[in-house]
């Protein structure tokens, strides 16, 4: 199997080639990214692993990275930090059109993207903590939300690709794996996802497939 990944460069990213590559049978990862220099040393080196370097604007440095691939698992998404400062004009959502565009010319259907609060399911129940959380978003770093909507609402229109918006709220460092994945608002689904627990959804989502074209939120256990 042949995996792109985007963001691999992030905190979240790193752990989810990792289990990617300690959990697959004999998986070829590709990543794409504008600094490669920040991969730790064991994926960098890994056989396994393909770099390529290149910007999210880059259509022929997205249909390199593209050729072949089987399933593409992105993690963009604003830096929480920069929240306040992200840019206006839904940059990640262009970038997930050009993504997209890429994907449907090479006939790749399976998509597995970061989503968070701000992308509402109709599943979804009222739940206090989401909400707020999701009003100071809203409020206080009004590009980063307006960004996540549109990006959301753009994957859900795709009824050709089999999509997964792995919606997450406040990731921490945690070492636990365990994790519950579901609707905002059931009783087992809480705010915090150790960043170990989304990379070990997002190998089991790819090889068991249970959440094609839905979007659940996933939280620690």
């Amino acid at each position: 199997m042949r995996i792109l990944v985007f963001g691999a460069t992030g905190a979240s990213g790193i752990l989810i080639v990792r289990e990617l590559l300690a959990k697959l049978q004999s998986p070829t990862v590709v990543v794409y990214a504008r600094s490669p220099e920040k991969l730790s040393d064991d994926i960098a080196t890994n056989p396994q692993v393909i770099v390529i370097k290149g910007e999210l604007d880059d259509e022929d440095g997205l249909d390199k990275a593209l050729e072949g691939i089987d399933v593409v698992v992105s993690v963009l998404g604003p830096i929480v930090t920069k929240g306040p400062f992200h840019p206006s004009g839904t940059p990640l959502a262009k970038a997930y059109e050009r993504i997209i565009g890429v994907m449907k010319k090479k006939s790749i259907k399976r998509l597995l993207a970061l989503g968070t609060a701000s992308n509402v399911d109709p599943a979804d129940k009222f739940s206090l903590k989401f909400s707020s959380l999701v009003l100071g978003v809203a409020t206080f770093a009004r590009n980063a939300y307006k960004d996540v909507v549109a990006w959301g609402e753009l994957i859900r229109k795709e009824d050709d690709l089999e999509w997964t918006l792995m919606r997450v709220a406040i990731l921490t460092s945690g070492e636990s794996k365990e994790y519950a994945a579901g609707y905002i608002g059931a009783p087992n689904i809480g705010t915090f996802l150790s960043r170990a627990a989304y990379a070990s959804f997002v190998v089991d989502e790819i090889e068991k497939r249970e959440w094609v074209r839905k979007a659940p939120m996933i939280a620690s256990v």
